[in-house]
């Protein structure tokens, strides 16, 4: 029979499957450049909406990955909420493919734009409950709760999201320009974790 204490989920093999969903969701997102059939410069001009859509949605799967990753590492212990809700969050983040072309398929326009923000707002708020979960099991001497403090970014971001969804009925450059805004605040890799878990975690990478 197996043994029970070495076949339970830990924060590590958690890490390593949903590291596993990130990178197929970026590959599936990148197939969607398709090759033009001109051989000139002028053959790739139809391609610069998708290709910057992809541009944006690779910066925010790569955040998420981030703080995602460091999030786990703090992470002392899996239980079947926190399983739950990782899921939760890759469902969203497997949206951004489908968002990501339909957006860029369609140069901006209203609906894909909103869309877009739609899915941006719920990953966000799956990873706020992930990481609500993770502080909750680990009592009131939360190393994580320790760690992101205030969390002003992860409160902020969802109202811009909220903006961004409204603008992009008026205008979608004001929409993209709110999504970009979010994607520069989380873009400088957050610190937070990483430096609390150091002096306990030599073997943090």
């Amino acid at each position: 029979m197996p043994d029970e204490k070495t076949d339970r989920l830990t924060p590590a093999r958690l890490r390593a499957f949903s590291d596993g969903v990130i990178a197929v969701i970026i590959t599936i997102m990148v197939l969607e450049l398709k090759v033009p059939h001109g051989e000139q410069l002028d053959a790739l001009r139809p391609l610069i909406p998708v290709f910057m859509s992809y541009v944006l949605s690779f910066a925010y799967v790569g955040i998420y990955w981030n703080n995602h990753h460091h999030m786990l590492h703090a992470c002392e212990a899996v239980t079947g909420p926190i399983l739950w809700a990782n899921l939760h969050l890759l469902f969203w983040l497997s949206l951004f493919p489908f968002a990501t072309a339909w957006m860029g398929e369609n140069h901006y326009s209203a609906a894909p734009s909103a869309l877009y923000g739609v899915v941006l707002l719920m990953a966000a708020i799956a990873y706020w409950i992930l990481q609500q979960l993770i502080i909750a099991s680990q009592g009131p001497g939360s190393l994580l709760k320790r760690a992101v403090g205030g969390d002003w970014k992860g409160k902020l971001s969802p109202a811009l999201y909220l903006i961004g969804i409204a603008a992009a009925f008026w205008s979608h450059w004001i929409a993209q320009g709110v999504y970009l805004l979010v994607a520069l605040l989380w873009f400088v890799p957050d610190r937070r974790i990483e430096g609390v878990l150091s002096p306990r975690r030599p073997d943090l990478e």
